[in-house]
């Protein structure tokens, strides 16, 4: 029987991105997907500098939207909003899945000292919770490097890509010499790992969505 996936995003620059993940991970299996793409919801956090009640209700009435169109289940792919997903979870008879959670996992397997990186701080806060409470979840002891690098998002909106790219390597460089993991709370830094060099990488390097479409290989 043909599986309903219903991806909700904050960017439709994430539609195609994740098409492609959805075709590598899980091209061997029924599936049928369908996206919900909303900017207003990233637009007014990042306004705000936090995730407001508000923008938390209209997150969970797309959940609500996904189930009614017939999802069984909905992955959300911002980890800023990550807080209002999990809020949904209890008013969704589906499996609702926010992107970073398979990746925190995944770091606290791996290590005790999980450093956390993003450009912006409506990011990081909600990530380094997300492993702190992950950990705990499972009795590991962690301890948690976060690290917001200051200018980068600037940079990026104000068309400074390669900007923006050297504040990420810069901080990824200096933040792998204190940790056993590093996880991007950004999916959109993963380009800066691919220009690092193998001297660079010296603890592993988590992104979200590739290992958020492992995970639903693995369930669905």
């Amino acid at each position: 029987m043909r599986t309903k996936l219903g991806l909700i995003h904050t960017s439709a620059t994430l539609v195609p991105i994740f098409q492609e993940l959805v075709t590598r991970y899980l091209g061997d299996k029924d599936i049928e997907i369908f996206n919900i793409v909303d900017d207003s919801l990233i637009k007014n956090t990042i306004k705000q500098n936090k995730l407001t009640p508000d923008t938390a209700r209209r997150v969970s009435d797309y959940i609500g939207s996904a189930e009614q169109a017939g999802a069984d289940f909905i992955m959300v792919t911002c980890s800023s909003i990550g807080p209002a997903v999990e809020a949904s979870e209890l008013l969704t008879s589906i499996p609702v899945l926010r992107v970073d959670r398979p990746m925190a996992d995944k770091a606290v397997k791996i290590g005790t000292k999980i450093g956390v990186i993003a450009t912006l701080e409506t990011t990081l806060e909600p990530t380094s919770d997300l492993v702190s409470r992950r950990a705990k979840a499972v009795g590991k002891d962690i301890e948690i490097f976060s690290v917001c690098c200051q200018g980068a998002f600037e940079a990026l909106m104000g068309g400074d890509a390669a900007i923006h790219d050297q504040i990420v390597a810069e901080a990824l460089k200096g933040l792998s010499d204190k940790v056993d993991v590093i996880l991007l709370a950004q999916a959109s830094m993963a380009r800066v790992v691919d220009q690092l060099g193998a001297s660079d990488k010296r603890v592993p390097i988590l992104a979200s969505p590739p290992i958020a479409m492992e995970y639903l290989a693995e369930i669905l």
